[in-house]
């Protein structure tokens, strides 16, 4: 018996999507270089991000660059405003109680897996080298930068990329709160003699160490930009509202 091959069913019609699919690629990549700049510290909260200098820039449509807007809006990083464009979004206090809230899920059950020193453990040292040396140089933002680096690979030894997608957007988010703290190395500088304790744990393969370690650090620096967080939130947002007025 001969049985006829139709395909599946639906693809045929799939073709039509085919410039789709194609723009969403491109704005998902457009996106990806965004966000990356925004964890780096690039764009600051409350910032309005020209279409035409970055589109121009990235060498991208408007309407490539609009879905990839549209893509950050939904993650919490832009926000759009009816008739005055996109703006780099200003985190509330919530915000921040929640990034640590899936933080704390997650880095510490990436490293409380850990039995021997990993593979990635170059990478990570890298990381904690490079805040030493902004440190050092008191350059403070790079120092940030170092610290988000350090904890995305914490996270990575979950060996899930999922879970690193989304440590890149809650790493991206937590960078704008950075922003509105004053003194930033009153923030990160204290942070340096306990990644250097995490690191310890985790090249001797003392994954529960770590995470004990890793779970007191993010309390406290949970606690800390709380406390500092608030006032500051609102502050930023009245005077970009009174420049924009």
């Amino acid at each position: 018996m001969v049985i006829e091959d139709n395909g599946v069913p639906g693809v045929p019609d799939l073709a039509a999507d085919r410039g789709l699919v194609s723009r969403k690629s491109t704005a998902e990549r457009v996106a990806g270089v965004l966000r990356k700049r925004i964890a780096e510290g690039y764009f600051l909260p409350g910032g309005r991000l020209s279409e035409q200098d970055i589109g121009n820039a990235l060498g991208v449509s408007r309407n490539t660059l609009r879905e990839a807007f549209r893509l950050l809006t939904h993650e919490r990083l832009l926000a759009h405003e009816l008739n005055r464009g996109v703006f780099v979004r200003i985190p509330s206090v919530e915000d921040v109680v929640d990034i640590y809230r899936v933080r704390k899920i997650i880095e510490c059950a990436a490293v409380r897996g850990v039995t021997a020193k990993p593979a990635s453990f170059p990478r990570i040292k890298e990381k904690v080298d490079i805040g030493d040396e902004a440190a050092r140089t008191g350059n403070w933002k790079d120092l940030g930068t170092a610290n988000v680096w350090f904890h995305q690979e914490l996270a990575a030894l979950s060996g899930s990329e999922r879970v690193n997608e989304l440590v890149g957007r809650l790493t991206a988010e937590l960078r704008l709160v950075f922003h509105i703290m004053a003194e930033p190395r009153r923030f990160h500088e204290r942070y340096l003699p306990r990644n250097h304790e995490i690191l310890d744990s985790i090249e001797a393969g003392d994954g529960p160490g770590a995470e004990q370690l890793l779970m007191k650090y993010l309390e406290d620096a949970e606690e800390q930009l709380v406390g500092a967080y608030a006032d500051r939130a609102v502050a930023a947002r009245a005077a970009v509202a009174a420049e924009q007025s």
